[in-house]
């Protein structure tokens, strides 16, 4: 409890709960998982603890709200700069530690000054290849069947 306290929050057993589901957690979990877990041990709890809780974090900058999934934010109690791996097929997440040299020509800047920078990376993660290799099928042009589909 006490590394929590620089947070300068009302440290509520809920919102306690919330922090230590969020600690070292790097499934990058939206605010419907986040509230699915500590829900359990918490069965009264509202979403809006949830929600509020996470907009008291970002605004303290103790987690960075992604808006890489969709319309739904996901939440990543790692705030050291980093860049994100994104599964279009599982919406699986990953942390890459990589500094990137890009610089936006004068040009295209139409005025603003940049501050900081991240980069998405979106491609199929080695599970959900390994999935849509072996478990794929097509239509054979043979004799309109299905068939397995071969080694990519």
């Amino acid at each position: 409890m006490r590394e929590y306290k620089s947070i300068g929050l009302k440290l509520t057993p809920q919102r306690l709960a919330i922090l230590e589901y969020l600690k070292d957690n790097r499934e990058h979990p939206s605010a419907a998982d986040i509230y699915a877990a500590v829900s359990e041990k918490f069965p009264t709890m509202s979403f809006a603890t949830v929600y509020n809780t996470l907009k008291a974090l970002k605004d303290r900058e103790h987690v960075l709200e992604l808006a890489i999934d969709g319309g739904k934010r996901r939440y990543d109690p790692d705030t050291v700069r980093h860049h994100h791996l994104i599964c279009t097929e599982c919406r699986k997440i990953e942390d890459i530690y990589v500094e990137f040299d890009l610089r936006v020509p004068e040009v295209e800047l139409k005025g603003f000054e940049i501050s900081a920078n991240q980069v998405d990376f979106y491609g199929v993660c080695p599970e959900c290849r390994k999935i849509g290799a072996k478990g794929r099928r097509v239509v054979s042009r043979r004799n309109g069947k299905a068939e397995k589909a071969g080694p990519m």
